[in-house]
């Protein structure tokens, strides 16, 4: 089973995002050799994940996304999930779930000839849950 672009479904809270046009997320651990006797490692350890991730929208979708801030900050919202659900014709539905997730940043990018604007957020989330 191989995924396309068209069999992604992104939602902010439930809500579907049609202004999408492209969303990367991950997560990195830190894992360390621990020596003892010898000069092989004799086991390792785990350590914090850090999740990362950013989304590009529309900038009409940003301006609704934005809309929903008391003072018109994108960056005051409060935290929210996003499910990325993936569709694929074979029917076996997943979904991932990116947890806690707040915007750290808000800039346009315009030059001559543009004929729209498509805007990349960095976000900042506390953990993701893969599908399993």
């Amino acid at each position: 089973m191989l995924y396309s672009w068209a069999d992604i479904v992104a939602a902010i809270s439930g809500v579907p995002l049609t202004g999408i046009t492209g969303i990367e997320y991950g997560d990195s651990q830190d894992v360390v050799n621990k020596y003892g006797a010898g000069r092989h490692p004799v086991g390792r350890a785990k350590g914090r994940i850090t999740p990362t991730a950013k989304i590009i929208l529309y900038q009409e979708e940003v301006e609704a996304i934005q809309a929903q801030s008391p003072n018109g900050r994108i960056q005051d919202l409060a935290p929210f999930d996003i499910t990325v659900t993936y569709l694929p014709d074979s029917g076996i539905i997943k979904t991932d779930k990116i947890r806690n997730v707040q915007f750290s940043g808000n800039s346009r990018k315009w030059k001559e000839g543009d004929t729209g604007q498509e805007v990349e957020l960095e976000l900042v989330p506390s953990h993701i849950e893969w599908a399993k």
